[in-house]
């Protein structure tokens, strides 16, 4: 049976997917895609990250702790892409920013555990 910290984060971490995987979609419908493409592509790399550590934790695996790492930077790469077109009113952005920041933060309490 998974243990509790590992729960949180594999459920914090399938929410961030789905969010980004979301707010990649939403940049695609805006008018001016080609100014998004870096959003577009740290959406779909955090989400894929994002997805992967679920797995690894779901495992217990012995790489849980590493790949909670570099889902944590992937986190923040993302919130930091999505933040720039948050400021200019893109609320799909905003959201993604605001999910990938609380993914990254339980990834980090789950290895400073």
């Amino acid at each position: 049976m998974i243990n509790q910290q590992y729960r949180e984060c594999i459920e914090a971490c399938l929410s961030c997917a789905s969010i980004c995987r979301q707010c990649a979609v939403s940049c695609l419908q805006e008018p001016d895609v080609q100014m998004l493409t870096t959003c577009i592509q740290a959406n779909l790399e955090c989400a894929t990250i994002c997805e992967s550590a679920a797995a690894v934790m779901s495992l217990e695996g012995i790489f849980s702790e590493q790949i909670c790492q570099f889902c944590a930077a992937a986190c923040e790469r993302c919130a930091e892409e999505c933040e720039i077109h948050a400021q200019h009113g893109m609320e799909h952005c905003r959201i993604c920013a605001e999910e990938c920041r609380r993914c990254m933060n339980i990834c980090i309490q789950m290895v400073s555990i």
